[in-house]
């Protein structure tokens, strides 16, 4: 009898213990919009939370980044929703493992943390696509982010899927989320409240109309989408004066809660330029003067983490793919520790709190180092084809149904004389070109390249073009990002004394998709290390697990996978050199490595440090821009305005006369130090003109320090800007590069931070 109470009492117990987890800590509950103020269950409420992404976390550490958050002093987490990971291919949804979302806010109820959701479509993060998966493109007139009938469906569905993950967890059912957003900063996409206003309706359909809602943006276009029965929060950084980002919607919305949905801690790096770091006091500091207001926040990133696997995306105008850490100079670096940014903070926190923050918990695992390890086993790339079609014309990755990974392209060729000229016509993203198996060149979208040139070629002669795609774009009207070679492949040369161009036809197109399941299953070709592209695999032993970085600057471009994780891609020009590998995918003993490479490696050797290299750059060439054969000469040409701009805010400079084009110079007078955040050209309409194909053409001062280059005036970004070197004397030029000859009618311009204003001559040619 004793034995069956026992057996009874446990059960029990195990049946509490069950609930205990599962019962929400702050209990069912309301939170609303008051008079300039939330209300949590009718009490004022300021938000301070902490921007995590549960994807660029491994689950074995979610609960430590969780604890981090909190005892920084944060009383809510706010996180995106990834349509791709979950949806990985149409109709198939995943919210298993590192994508349980639900198992996620659950744990942050446990540890008393309220839940802000951005459940997209769309949510940028610099992730692949932005959020959207790729096999949307396999319809080729979609179009993304607007009333597009087969978009829309797709898009409900997927937040009827996730509502059947969260909406068991909102406030009203007991559970941590207290609001959720609409789109994502659309009015740096387009206008168009009607789509917005679908998004809305979407979402109280699955959640009801109890659950608060808001739609954030920037203070410069948060009008442009403005619902009236949403909340309006803005997005903005370091550095910004507090009073001006709010001024305009106090204004408007005099009785509106306020609150910085994004204050961004750092900004995100790209391949090919300096690792952003933004002064930790300068945070701190917006922190402290809105929480003296009132105003509730998101600091985005509290802690960044990696965008693991293929995951990084890439920025716009032009190519710029974001490198795989995502670290963000945040408080809680890409390894979960606390940086000099966490300590200043916490210690403002703890002035806004009641009570003493809790303890900083210990780290899950400490960091190891590891000696070098050659990799000893080589597979080429044709060993690791999947599949192979023949096609009289170029297919893109979309067209093959590939997601990631390299497709290999084959035709064969007619005579060619020395200097023919090859043309890819939108390669997407890095091309290298062979002729019967000898490289002869590489063409990189990142420089804006589609041309390289041939050496003689006999009739007979095998072209080879072996692509590899990056992330696709995930910020602007650029992220219908096609990948592979898009549109055909040509061969300008001398024929009969005439120059001829060559359509090329009749390809065989092979494809490896990126997976660790596609290439862990191919066989060796060899056992010796060879130096060229392909797949290189060995083993290293450990004392003990514990967090690493391993360093690939002997590598050339590709991805690192190890014991089936795939950590994300590296490429040689840094700055990253080294991607993060945590400790609860080691093994004490026995570790397998596997290096996809599609350049080859200086060296087949990696090794694991306890610090991460971040900031190593090695460039072919200087990452300013400028080269002198770009530098117009202007002397004798007639600007096409005159003018002296403010020195803060939008402005607007109308021309005379519309000037038609490629290049866009301006010439800044009167002031050694200038500063441009954002550049548009106007139509005759005053409408700005696309930027898609925009490149940073040339500028006679730029700082590298702060990463303060040319393309900073044309990325979208308000929040950063191109700055002249110090004691570089004016007259400074600047020339964008418009891509094709465009009518422009006017300027609208957006100046950084300057002591005084220059003189502006603009021109067109």
């Amino acid at each position: 009898m004793k034995s069956l109470f026992r057996l009874v009492y446990a059960a029990i117990a195990a049946m509490v213990a069950c609930c205990a987890v599962a019962a929400p800590v702050h209990g069912s509950g309301t939170f609303t919009a008051g008079d300039k103020t939330f209300l949590l269950n009718g009490t004022p409420f300021i938000v301070k939370a902490a921007e995590v992404h549960y994807p660029r976390i491994p689950q074995p550490y979610w609960e430590h980044r969780i604890k981090m958050c909190k005892s920084l002093g944060m009383n809510t987490l706010c996180l995106y929703v990834f349509w791709n990971i979950h949806e990985p291919k149409e109709g198939q949804f995943d919210f298993s493992g590192n994508n349980d979302i639900a198992a996620f806010c659950r744990l942050a109820q446990k540890h008393g943390m309220y839940v802000i959701v951005r459940p997209g479509p769309y949510v940028c993060a610099e992730w692949e696509m932005g959020g959207l998966p790729w096999w949307l493109l396999k319809k080729k007139d979609i179009r993304l982010r607007e009333r597009d009938p087969y978009f829309m469906e797709r898009v409900k569905i997927f937040e009827q899927k996730v509502g059947e993950q969260l909406a068991p967890l909102t406030i009203a059912n007991g559970g941590p989320i207290i609001m959720m957003q609409v789109e994502n900063e659309y009015g740096s996409y387009g206008e168009d409240k009607q789509y917005v206003g679908e998004i809305r309706n979407t979402l109280r359909d699955v959640y009801g109309k109890d659950l608060t809602l808001f739609q954030c943006d920037w203070s410069s276009n948060f009008h442009l989408n403005g619902l009236d029965d949403l909340v309006w929060t803005m997005n903005f950084g370091t550095g910004s004066n507090i009073d001006e980002q709010f001024a305009r919607l106090k204004s408007m919305r005099p009785s509106s809660p306020l609150m910085c949905s994004e204050f961004w801690s750092g900004w995100f790096d790209k391949w090919g330029a300096r690792h952003e770091t933004r002064p930790a006091a300068d945070m701190v500091d917006g922190i402290d003067q809105m929480l003296q207001r009132g105003i509730s926040f998101s600091l985005y990133m509290t802690h960044g983490g990696t965008s693991f696997g293929h995951w990084a995306g890439a920025n716009s105008p032009g190519f710029a793919p974001d490198v795989t850490s995502y670290d963000y100079d945040a408080p809680i670096n890409e390894q979960g520790a606390p940086t000099e940014k966490f300590w200043l903070l916490r210690n403002t926190l703890q002035k806004y709190s009641k009570s003493k923050l809790p303890a900083v918990p210990k780290a899950p695992m400490g960091t190891i180092s590891f000696p070098g390890v050659t990799l000893t086993r080589a597979i080429t790339l044709d060993a690791l084809v999947d599949t192979t079609v023949h096609s009289r014309d170029v297919k893109c990755f979309e067209d093959l149904d590939m997601g990631w990974g390299t497709a290999i392209y084959s035709t064969i060729m007619p005579a060619l004389g020395e200097g023919a000229m090859l043309t890819v016509n939108e390669p997407h993203d890095y091309v290298q070109a062979y002729v019967n198996g000898t490289r002869v060149g590489s063409i990189d979208r990142v420089l804006g390249e589609r041309t390289l040139a041939l050496p003689a070629v006999n009739r007979g002669d095998t072209l080879t073009l072996v692509v590899e795609a990056m992330g696709r774009i995930n910020f602007g009207r650029a992220i219908k990002d096609y990948k592979g070679i898009t549109q055909d492949v040509t061969v300008t040369c001398e024929l009969d004394g005439n120059e001829a161009v060559i359509n090329l036809k009749d390809w065989t197109i092979s494809t490896i998709p990126d997976g660790y399941d596609h290439l862990s299953t191919k066989p060796f070709v060899t056992t010796l290390p060879q130096s060229g592209p392909g797949l290189y695999v060995g083993k290293f032993n450990l004392k003990k697990a514990g967090d690493t970085f391993i360093n690939l600057q002997h590598w050339g471009k590709g991805q690192l996978f190890v014991n089936g994780h795939a950590l994300g891609r590296f490429w040689s020009i840094g700055p990253q050199q080294t991607l993060y590998c945590p400790g609860c995918w080691l093994n004490k003993g026995e570790n397998e490595i596997m290096v996809y490479d599609v350049v080859g490696p200086a060296k087949a050797e990696v090794w694991g440090q306890d610090k991460p290299e971040l900031d190593l750059l090695q460039l072919p060439k200087s990452a300013k821009h400028n080269a002198p054969g770009n530098r117009p000469d202007l002397n004798s040409a007639t600007p096409v305005l005159v003018a002296t701009p403010a020195l803060a805010g939008w402005q607007t400079f109308g021309f005379p006369a519309a000037a038609t084009g490629r290049y866009l110079a301006i010439e800044f007078t009167g002031s050694d130090a200038v500063t441009l955040s954002e550049l548009y050209a106007l139509d005759a309409r005053g409408k700005r003109l696309s930027r898609e194909n925009w490149v940073a053409h040339y500028a006679d001062s730029e700082l590298l320090a702060g990463n303060h280059t040319l393309d900073k005036a044309i990325d979208l970004q308000e929040s950063t800007h191109w700055c002249t070197e110090p004691g570089s004397p004016a007259p400074h030029l600047i020339v964008i590069d418009m891509g094709e000859k465009t009518s422009v009618a006017g300027i609208d311009y957006l100046p950084g931070k300057s002591l005084t204003a220059p003189g502006m001559r603009i021109f067109v040619y």
